[in-house]
């Protein structure tokens, strides 16, 4: 591993080691397992790419520090800090001088000054001009080092979602990606600042993490709003646990984990938060709290590949997969079956009474969909069932009949629906929201090599590329739920991605909006029960 010391040396490393991805990991140093975890995983390959460079920094900011806070004293250890960093995978670190960061002086210097709306909870209630300081710093190491990604941790929940504002109102060219908190074996959460315990405050200490996961235990599988707790309870119990072990109390809150903006009642993605002081320690902890499981909705055009990646993306997180797409192509199957003209409403509207429609998976995660006892997955693809499948679409009974299904099968949420109208009209309330398209000469060649697959003779491609333009068209300018981007949507251009890529972008979605500590990835292969 490589020590470098001023920039030079580092743009002297950069040159040397380009042509791959460069991941970052940002520290103060007094390195412990949470930091090597941070390593780890910012030295995997993604997206069945190289393997990327690591870098570690190491860096102790005066700048968010306050006058009676612990800078003089925060443990400095870098040949420690080498040692760790190498046995974690970094293949360089960083470690500049005070001069060396901040060459025109302190006080000379430009600042970054994140949002106030998301400093004034938490810890920035406490420690004015932290965050300030904590976004100065980081803005001028990517500046120097230009990562293709940042690597955080997630126990500094309030510290990421700052900088993950900061890097996107500035347009900064890189993905902030959080890591889960990394806990020692008795539950306490990792942190410089543990060193600064004895072994009898280190034991005192564990009543923080105990308090949070014991208060929060009983809104796990809440069903309904009466049954989950009131959080002015909630707090009170964290209060009362804290308070009985003798730790002095900074601020114990309920907030919305993304706004960080007070609760009135329990809903959606919560963040139940702690900061203590134990001896000559200040520890934060929190943790995170769902009314239920997340609920990603992919829609986009045809054709666009969202079939494909959103299943393999499900596998991954460990979701189920709802191919709302397959329900409508079922449906328009049953209604050419029954000789019914698909543009009569009035016609198809009969065929949706006692409709059994199921999607299932046949044990290799690969769906199977049944209409009225007939296994049609395969013949739902056909170009007959294609060219009509927007005209049944669009009729209102057939999506006011499929959307109320699709509903009742998100209720209890953990799954990734996919289709035309789902962060419109079936999940306007999903988690993550994202608009999955290609132009139309993609397409179009996608759709060549499907049929070409499934032993179906291929039109010609400007003849494809006409049918695609059409069905757009259709669905787009339907009168009930028409194709359209939701407002809070992440529009993802497939043209020229590999399916991999396609899908680490999903992923990195999801994670902008559901952190590894309320839903981690699976260790085993399926959906979770």
């Amino acid at each position: 591993m490589r020590l470098l010391q001023t920039r030079h040396e580092l743009n002297a490393w950069r040159r040397e080691s380009s042509g791959r991805p460069l991941h970052f990991v940002p520290t103060m140093g007094a390195l412990h397992e949470g930091h090597q975890q941070l390593l780890r995983r910012a030295a995997q390959p993604l997206a069945g790419g190289p393997p990327p460079r690591v870098l570690l920094s190491v860096f102790v900011n005066p700048l968010q520090f306050g006058p009676a806070e612990d800078f003089a004293r925060y443990p400095r250890d870098l040949a420690g800090d080498a040692e760790r960093a190498e046995a974690a995978g970094a293949a360089a670190l960083f470690a500049p001088s005070l001069e060396e960061m901040y060459p025109g002086g302190e006080m000379a210097l430009t600042r970054v000054s994140p949002p106030q709306e998301l400093q004034r909870q938490l810890c920035g209630h406490a420690r004015p001009g932290h965050f300030d300081g904590v976004a100065t710093v980081v803005c001028r190491l990517l500046a120097l080092v230009r990562p293709d990604r940042l690597f955080l941790g997630e126990k500094d929940w309030q510290q990421l979602l700052l900088l993950r504002r900061v890097v996107a109102d500035l347009g900064l060219p890189l993905q902030v990606q959080g890591c889960a908190t990394v806990r020692q074996v008795d539950g306490l959460a990792c942190s410089s600042r543990n060193r600064y315990l004895s072994p009898q405050e280190q034991r005192q200490a564990l009543a923080l993490p105990a308090a949070l996961r014991d208060a929060a235990a009983p809104c796990r599988g809440a069903a309904t709003p009466g049954e989950r707790a009131d959080p002015a309870a909630l707090v009170a119990a964290v209060r009362r646990r804290l308070e009985d072990a003798g730790l002095a109390i900074d601020y114990v809150e309920l907030l919305q984990a993304h706004t960080l903006r007070p609760l009135p009642r329990l809903e959606g993605l919560a963040l139940l938060a702690a900061a203590v002081h134990c001896g000559p320690g200040r520890l934060i902890d929190h943790i995170f709290l769902m009314s239920r499981s997340p609920i990603i909705a992919i829609d986009g055009p045809a054709g666009a590949g969202k079939s494909t990646v959103t299943r393999a993306f499900a596998r991954r997180l460990g979701l189920v997969y709802l191919d709302t797409g397959a329900m409508y192509r079922a449906l328009t199957w049953w209604v050419q079956r029954q000789g019914v003209d698909p543009a009569d409403a009035s016609a198809v509207a009969p065929l949706l009474q006692g409709l059994d429609l199921q999607l299932e998976s046949d044990g290799t995660g690969e769906q199977r969909v049944r209409i009225n006892g007939h296994d049609v997955t395969e013949a739902i693809r056909s170009p007959e069932v294609t060219a009509q499948v927007s005209t049944v679409a669009a009729h209102g009974c057939v999506r006011e009949a499929l959307t109320r299904q699709q509903q009742a099968m998100g209720e209890r949420g953990g799954l990734v629906a996919e289709g035309r109208d789902i962060g419109t009209a079936v999940f306007p309330d999903a988690d993550c929201k994202v608009f999955l398209t290609a132009s139309v000469a993609e397409r179009a060649r996608r759709r060549a090599e499907d049929l070409r697959h499934r032993g179906f003779a291929v039109p010609p491609l400007g003849e494809l590329e006409a049918q695609i333009a059409e069905r757009d068209h259709l669905d787009s300018s339907r009168a009930v739920a028409p194709l359209r981007q939701a407002d809070d949507a992440v529009e993802l251009v497939t043209d020229g991605l590999a399916i991999e890529a396609v899908i680490q972008a999903l992923v990195d979605c999801f994670r902008e909006r559901v952190p590894e500590e309320a839903w981690p990835e699976p260790t085993g292969q399926g959906p979770r029960a």
